[in-house]
């Protein structure tokens, strides 16, 4: 696990990719996750689709969040040899707060013959507007918005920069997994078969 973005074309490459950024905590990342992302890559028009893992916040530390490390691994684990699918730690490095524009902002610069995207739940457009920058991420990346529970279009003011898509609804969630592998459920098919295995392994989220 070596630089911002792992087995992926190096800066200064000439080859030009749309990319688009899932942000989250993954933790753990589980089909859902990756539903949603092989949805993405076969059915909107970018090319790759790069996880970018969210730090641990130093000042609202969580009991249930698992380290940085683990959560890095464990994407790393579900994304495999698959090249549609990119992990990110560019988060990790930035200055805290760390705030998305500033995520674009540095990976445009690192990278850029590529675009990006940014890929959310529905659920987060309703906070977008109070996002850092909001105007300029519509105007200069976009949103690809995928359903979430309770979603309806309808209501949905859509804006220049909005792609909103049909994927498939997924209502499993990480706090649903973890609440399972602590009541000792075997939720073996709700995750990708190796990060079942480190999990496992590793006894997370059993206390």
């Amino acid at each position: 696990m070596s630089g911002l973005v792992s087995n992926m074309i190096h800066p200064g490459s000439d080859v030009q990719l749309k990319i688009g950024l899932y942000f989250g905590t993954f933790n753990p990342i589980h089909i859902g996750h990756m539903a949603i992302a092989n949805y993405m890559v076969e059915f909107t028009d970018i090319d790759q689709l790069w996880f970018v893992v969210s730090p641990q916040n130093p000042h609202k530390k969580k009991n249930n969040l698992l380290d940085d490390y683990h959560r890095l691994e464990l994407a790393h684990l579900a994304v495999g040899e698959d090249p549609r699918f990119r992990v990110s730690n560019i988060e990790f490095s930035l200055t805290k707060p760390s705030y998305t524009i500033h995520t674009l902002a540095y990976l445009s610069e690192q990278f850029p013959r590529h675009s990006f995207s940014i890929i959310m739940g529905s659920d987060n457009l309703e906070t977008f507007h109070k996002w850092k920058n909001a105007e300029v991420i519509l105007q200069d990346y976009g949103l690809i918005v995928y359903p979430r529970p309770g979603f309806d279009p309808e209501k949905v003011k859509i804006e220049s920069g909005h792609t909103l898509t049909d994927a498939p609804l997924m209502e499993i969630s990480s706090t649903f997994i973890r609440q399972a592998i602590k009541e000792g459920k075997n939720i073996s098919h709700f995750l990708p078969p190796r990060v079942y295995e480190y999990i496992d392994e590793m006894n997370f989220y059993k206390k």
